[in-house]
């Protein structure tokens, strides 16, 4: 354990500095993929001519679900399905929209709904992770700098055990990112094999649905990404408090 706890340590702020700004590097290529991908195939008609409301609607009843309400939502990408109201917003341009971008996302979001009808296990694991998550996002930095406080200022372990909880809240909201990508990847294989196979799309609108859901998908990687470095950052810190006591 000691020889973790040394390695870990030697993840200082400098190779932190490095690792965040080569992550940022990414992120932003990564977005502005997903920008540039979006804003072409939203120019872009399907050949059926459906809104992603008619999408939604025909997954949905193709997949034998009639109590899952499509709604428009206010904004700018807002698009998510709402488990426990059984509610699929879309935003304006996805709901009215007859472009390829509008029927693929309102099709993901129709995977999701079917994820859930289908109790699929990492919808429901996601699901029973959100509140220590939440919890881990809020409150693990307190927890750690409490921790280290105490431990530069009292001859005691306990500065270091508190810091050691605040990175175990941590973990939590790291695992819950971590779970969060199956469950995006899966709900955007379902919308492409549903839109190929019942709405039967062709094979050019498919190609233009791939390539969104594919761009947005990265997003959730560049996510766990950025939640793995804090979580090395953190058990760094912790490292630091625990020499020190």
């Amino acid at each position: 354990m000691d020889q973790f706890w040394n390695a870990v340590g030697k993840f200082g702020y400098f190779e932190y500095l490095i690792a965040a700004l080569a992550l940022a590097l990414l992120t932003g290529i990564i977005q502005a993929r997903l920008n540039s991908t979006y804003k072409k195939y939203s120019q872009i008609g399907n050949s059926k001519g459906m809104t992603g409301a008619d999408a939604a609607r025909q997954i949905l009843e193709a997949n034998g679900i009639y109590d899952v309400q499509v709604q428009m939502i206010n904004g700018h990408l807002t698009d998510n399905y709402h488990p426990k109201k059984k509610i699929l917003s879309l935003s304006p341009e996805v709901y009215n929209g007859t472009s390829v971008a509008a029927v693929g996302i309102a099709a993901h979001e129709a995977g999701h709904a079917i994820q859930h009808s289908r109790k699929y296990v990492p919808v429901k694991l996601r699901g029973a992770l959100v509140p220590v998550a939440n919890l881990g996002s809020r409150f693990s930095m307190i927890l750690v700098i409490i921790g280290l406080i105490i431990s530069g200022t009292a001859q005691t372990n306990i500065g270091f055990y508190l810091a050691l909880a605040g990175l175990g809240l941590f973990l939590f909201a790291v695992l819950f990112t971590l779970v969060t990508l199956p469950v995006e990847f899966n709900a955007s294989r379902r919308a492409k094999n549903i839109l190929s196979d019942t709405l039967y799309m062709s094979g050019e609108d498919m190609k233009g649905v791939k390539k969104v859901l594919n761009a947005a998908a990265m997003t959730y990687v560049a996510s766990l990404a950025s939640a793995v470095l804090s979580l090395f950052r953190m058990l760094a810190i912790v490292s630091s408090s625990r020499r020190n006591d």
